[in-house]
């Protein structure tokens, strides 16, 4: 059991960084400011299980991708670090607000046009929590698990899940209490917060990247 913990302990380490529900949060209510409490919750409910299905599917159909395309551990390391580090960049050093991105644009024109207009699954769910650096970061890991980890074969089935369903459980929370984040922490917090997890997120990438070119020198080292 507590090696279930450890393997989902460090899944959200890994992943939370990535999804960063308090970015989605400030786009949420940006986005929501007309909903009802009740329109609310039901978009919070569903943008966490769109959330947890993209990372489902990320997860379980990202080496047959692979596969298909003919893309290699090292090579796959290497881009998920590339968009790791890049995603970490521009948290490190924002050129736009989550509100003002081109996704958001066109869900607040479409709101204005129609009340109704979903926005559970674009931008909030994709690309804002699992957007291309998460869906890189879970591919990579599946990958990972399947040359070999150190768990046991029956924690690395269930805890995949569980860390999904978990990083899905705090989306929601989040989203369901956005409002009192927003009063506690404030846009200076959330900012503050999403700059330290880009220096993270650039220290990940960085580090994938020297994993991947180090498994390239032992996989095909000098002739």
């Amino acid at each position: 059991m507590m090696e279930l913990v450890k393997a989902i302990g460090f899944g959200l380490v890994v992943l939370l960084p990535l999804a960063n529900p308090l970015t989605t949060v400030a786009l949420f209510l940006g986005l929501a400011g007309d909903m009802n409490k009740k329109a609310r919750d039901k978009t919070a409910l569903m943008a966490s299980v769109n959330v947890f299905i993209i990372m489902m599917v990320a997860y379980y159909a990202g080496q047959v991708v692979m596969n298909t395309f003919g893309i290699s551990i090292p090579g796959l390391r290497i881009a998920g670090g590339l968009i790791v580090a890049f995603i970490g960049f521009r948290m490190l050093f924002p050129q736009q607000k989550a509100h003002e991105s081109p996704e958001a644009h066109t869900k607040a024109e479409e709101l204005e046009q129609e009340p109704d207009t979903n926005i559970a699954f674009v931008p909030l769910a994709m690309p804002s929590t699992a957007g291309p650096g998460t869906i890189a970061m879970i591919i990579s890991s599946s990958s990972t698990i399947e040359h070999g980890v150190n768990f046991s074969n029956w924690v690395v089935l269930v805890a995949p899940p569980l860390i999904f369903a978990l990083v899905g459980v705090i989306l929601w929370g989040s989203l369901r209490s956005s409002g009192a984040i927003m009063r506690l922490v404030g846009k200076s917090g959330i900012e503050a917060i999403s700059r330290l997890m880009g220096f993270l997120l650039v220290c990940m990438g960085v580090q994938f990247i020297i994993n991947g070119v180090l498994e390239i020198i032992t996989h095909f080292p000098a002739q």
